[in-house]
């Protein structure tokens, strides 16, 4: 490394947030970049380990420590190819990935990590602010047609990996832009859409034909794609959302997560909505149930929409503060996280099991509660309610939509509802149809979509081609 000493000389500083009463005014990205000068000195901080466990955390095996000594050299350019190599969406990774390569970073023992997600950040934004992101067009066309269902991270990974291949490739998405949920389901404060806008123009001067309102099984023939295309690769996401059936569930002012944020993320996008019934939290009081990243979203959300107050409940316990880290490292830890929109003024509860919705004139009024024992079950004489003019329920995603496209192509599905395909060739049970990203391994990270897209990418190319030099 150019700097061996740096871990020892140099502390571990990270990105900071414009102040929460300025950013809850907007919805605009609010993360404040370390400048070239703190990047590279971050960088130095890496500390050429003899076996580097950030590799073990890194889903797309980004070569970490090579592009830390690049930055620190200043050798940005070379830097954002090696990161390219690797990671075809570093822009997204760099914002929205909770970055398990700093949880297996040695420095971590000491909890102070190489701030890796910043430095990649960087890398990627000093790559498109200074050109060097070039489309790059195959010279030499296969003569074979690949469809890809679905423009999440997969999907797009996928098919910029099949394009650059020099297959004629065409993206088939249900909305009126391509991204998925980095699309409609991230709050543009955490990621703007801009960024996918210019990736998706980068893939369309590669060849890669975008076809927009085409759900699939729904408004076009699903079986058609197999008859009109060489292969098909679905990476149509986990859109299932897990319910909670308890009584009072139908009242008024109870909504999935996931028809919630795409509303808000429409008008910020400037998109007409899908129909007219708006879910607005302005002058409410918001509970929101899951713990998780989408739960945070709905926080974040509901703040801008000028909620009078919102909580998250958590039907686990509350974990701990800090991991054991004799016990944990070098993976991924389970312990309490605070995100940046629990910052701009959430309350937090575990442990709280939603047994009914109680409610006036058809509207919700209130969570009827109580605290959740070690079977999850709830705790005699532990009841209490909870205000609420609007509950979201951000509890995850249990399987991908069965209904239309995954039940006209009749694939196989696995155990937990997810379309079955291996980690060597992604191969569905019928032929020349593919599987990849959240549609097969359920509910997961952005950078486990974008591996899965690349890998299922080189497999469709060696089905094809009965070889190929995609990287796996």
């Amino acid at each position: 490394m150019g700097k061996i000493t740096g871990f020892l000389e140099i502390d571990r500083q990270d990105r900071k947030y414009a102040p929460a009463a300025d950013r809850v005014r907007n919805y605009n990205e609010f993360v404040i970049p370390l400048g070239d000068e703190g990047t590279k000195s971050q960088a130095a901080r890496c500390m050429n380990c003899g076996i580097p466990y950030c590799h073990n955390g890194c889903p797309v095996n980004n070569q970490i420590p090579d592009w830390n000594d690049l930055v620190y050299n200043d050798l940005w350019e070379e830097a954002s190819r090696n990161l390219h190599s690797t990671n075809n969406f570093p822009e997204f990774t760099g914002r929205v990935c909770p970055a398990p390569c700093e949880a297996s970073c040695t420095l971590n023992i000491e909890d102070v990590p190489v701030t890796i997600k910043t430095i990649e950040c960087a890398i990627v934004d000093k790559a498109w602010e200074n050109g060097w992101l070039k489309p790059i067009v195959s010279a030499e066309k296969t003569g074979k047609k690949v469809a890809v269902v679905g423009s999440g991270p997969s999907g797009l990974a996928a098919a910029q990996q099949l394009a650059r291949a020099g297959h004629s490739v065409h993206v088939f998405e249900k909305n009126a832009k391509a991204g998925g949920l980095l699309r409609y389901g991230i709050p543009d404060f955490k990621m703007e859409k801009n960024l996918i806008d210019r990736r998706v123009e980068q893939m369309e001067a590669e060849g890669v034909t975008f076809h927009y309102g085409a759900h699939i099984g729904v408004t076009q023939d699903a079986k058609q794609l197999t008859d009109s295309f060489d292969a098909v690769l679905i990476c149509a996401g986990s859109e299932k959302s897990r319910d909670l059936p308890v009584p009072g569930r139908d009242l008024d002012g109870i909504h999935f997560a996931m028809d919630f944020l795409p509303q808000q993320n429409r008008r910020v996008g400037k998109e007409a909505p899908l129909d007219n019934k708006p879910i607005l939290a302005n002058g409410k009081h918001v509970v929101v149930i899951g713990g998780g990243d989408t739960g945070s979203d709905c926080i974040g959300t509901s703040i801008r929409q000028g909620a009078v107050s919102v909580t998250q409940i958590e039907i686990m316990p509350k974990p701990p503060e800090k991991e054991n880290k004799a016990l944990t490292w070098p993976n991924w830890p389970m312990k309490l996280r605070t995100s940046s929109s629990h910052q701009e003024g959430a309350e937090r509860d575990f442990s709280v099991l939603t047994t009914g919705f109680r409610g006036e004139d058809g509207k919700v009024k209130a969570l009827q509660c109580a605290r959740a024992g070690a079977d999850m079950k709830p705790v005699p004489g532990s009841e209490f309610e909870l205000k609420a003019d609007l509950v979201l329920l951000a509890m995850g995603f249990v399987h991908p939509v069965h209904e239309g496209m995954l039940k006209s192509l009749g694939v196989k599905l696995d155990g937990r509802g997810n379309v079955e395909a291996n980690v060597r060739d992604y191969k569905t049970s019928s032929d020349k149809i593919f599987a990849a990203g959240d549609a097969r391994r359920g509910q997961s990270l952005v950078v486990w979509a974008i591996r899965e897209g690349r890998q299922a990418a080189r497999a469709v190319d060696e089905f094809l081609m009965g070889s190929t030099t995609l990287p796996r």
